[in-house]
């Protein structure tokens, strides 16, 4: 969704970094092969995540869906020369074109892909964070922060997809539309959670940068 009129969108979107190569050939074919090719950060978003991940240089990234690798090679540009990147995806039929995809970028030994459900897998992980993206089912956002905010490290940042919605979060609320109450719920855990500093900006369809300060 964008908030922006088309216009003023495009001006912002020229005077940003451009997408890279390697993305925009990611990007074509997951629009020719893969289902709701919608799902992908897309080239603005993605190079707000390049650039956040930059400012972190952070030594260990864990995020939570994967979906092509679009955003995975995003966060993996900022990445310390030793660091690791762990992404898990429930969909295992796109294991091997996420692969392609890092195994074509300078980041494809630094990249960890897990397959499975992030419930399940994130308490496996032994280690700690210092950047981690959610950008998987919303119904289990509020489990995710749960999960992960103990291994994220002091100073470490969590961003968060899609925390408007469509918009939908400042709409009348249908009973049935388990998705959104979960946004609206996690954007309250995220405002009031004592541990953390947030900070919401309107970039595509909304992301959230929290700041672990407890």
């Amino acid at each position: 969704m964008y908030f922006l009129s088309e216009a003023l969108d495009t001006y912002v979107v020229s005077h940003s970094e451009q997408e890279p190569k390697l993305l925009q050939q990611l990007t074509r074919e997951t629009y020719q092969k893969v289902l709701q090719p919608i799902m992908l950060s897309g080239p603005y978003q993605g190079r707000v995540l390049s650039m956040i991940s930059k400012l972190v240089n952070p030594r260990s990234i864990l995020e939570l869906g994967t979906f092509t690798g679009y955003s995975t090679l995003c966060l993996a540009e900022g990445l310390t020369s030793d660091g690791i990147l762990h992404t898990i995806d429930i969909n295992e039929e796109l294991v091997d074109f996420q692969r392609k995809y890092f195994e074509k970028s300078d980041y494809g030994n630094q990249i960890t892909q897990h397959t499975g459900s992030a419930i399940d897998i994130i308490p496996k992980l032994n280690q700690t964070f210092d950047l981690v993206f959610i950008d998987a089912d919303k119904p289990n956002y509020c489990n995710y922060f749960h999960l992960i905010i103990d291994k994220l490290n002091p100073g470490g940042i969590i961003l968060s997809d899609n925390v408007l919605w469509h918009g939908k979060v400042i709409e009348p609320l249908n009973d049935k539309d388990k998705s959104t109450k979960a946004v609206l719920d996690y954007n309250i855990l995220l405002k009031n959670d004592e541990r953390i500093e947030t900070v919401l900006l309107p970039v595509r369809d909304g992301l959230t940068i929290s700041r672990r300060i407890k």
